[in-house]
């Protein structure tokens, strides 16, 4: 069995039966091409049916040596397993040597959000006067209301905003679609961006649909997101290191602050797993503290 066919046929198995985006199908191809190279380095002239599992532990260590965390590490070996898992559904090999594999234990690292007064700083260091103003300020908007991926602000469309109900359509990781609450303020930037700005734009071919747009007419790209935001941060001395996906963890702490269901949560949020959304069950520090000051007996 050679590598590169069985990678092909893997990537094709992830794009048309898993319908997985882009960003990660290269991803889990990175992960098996780690392999190959692991190979390479140690001459081992191994096919794909040939790795056992003493070859795999070794790939960890050599991963280790060139010191890759170990949040890579786990990366690396569920991509190393999804490949195999297929191999073995295809046939082409009668047993997984990454059964026995066991990932390094990470911890859950806290995302960093942002307070409301911060959030509310950022919207208001936009220079409204400038021809993308209003824009970006319906996009942080609409980031924070609604807690999207950077991905699914770029991609919303205008007939996926279905304002009379205070909603908004959005598509997620493989492609799975959910309605989100949108709030009444994200609601009036977005309108008035779309009446007195986007129109002025000559749009181009294919982006007649996005909702917002860069001044040549097309559809943002997630770099030129960051770069806003990242310039935002700098105007106002902001030390945290944020993006967009900053809006989406504030969205779903002060959310989670607030007493929202976690549940409902996962939901607005499109987690497939609840367990990802448990990570907003962490509680702000100065509220901890204020509630040991005014409650324990010691205090």
């Amino acid at each position: 069995m050679i590598w590169e066919t069985s990678i092909k046929e893997f990537s094709a198995f992830l794009k048309i039966e898993k319908s997985l985006s882009s960003n990660s199908l290269d991803a889990y191809i990175h992960d098996v091409m780690k392999v190959t190279q692991f190979l390479d380095y140690y001459n081992y002239k191994l096919g794909p049916e040939e790795i056992k599992l003493t070859h795999l532990k070794e790939f960890i260590e050599w991963v280790n040596k060139l010191g890759m965390s170990p949040r890579s590490q786990a990366r690396f070996i569920s991509g190393i397993k999804a490949f195999y898992k297929f191999l073995l559904l295809d046939d082409k090999i009668e047993s997984d040597p990454t059964t026995l594999l066991e990932t390094p234990k990470i911890g859950r690292k806290l995302p960093v959000f942002l307070s409301i007064e911060e959030i509310d700083q950022l919207i208001d260091a936009i220079d409204l006067s400038t021809p993308e103003g209003h824009r970006n300020k319906a996009m942080l908007e609409t980031l924070y209301s609604c807690g999207l991926r950077v991905s699914e602000l770029t991609n919303l469309k205008i007939t996926n905003l279905y304002f009379n109900m205070e909603f908004i359509k959005v598509f997620g990781k493989g492609s799975k679609e959910r309605l989100v609450p949108i709030s009444k303020k994200a609601i009036k930037e977005i309108e008035f961006y779309l009446k007195y700005d986007r129109n002025k734009i000559a749009v181009k071919k294919g982006s007649e649909n996005i909702v917002f747009l860069n001044r040549r007419g097309n559809k943002l790209t997630r770099v030129m997101i960051f770069t806003i935001i990242k310039t935002l941060a700098k105007k106002i001395n902001l030390e945290k290191n944020i993006g967009p996906h900053t809006f989406r963890h504030s969205f779903a702490t002060h959310l989670m602050d607030g007493g929202a269901d976690l549940r409902a949560i996962q939901e607005m949020l499109g987690h497939e797993s609840i367990t990802t959304t448990e990570i907003y069950t962490h509680l702000d520090r100065e509220y901890l503290r204020d509630a040991i000051l005014r409650f324990h007996p010691r205090s």
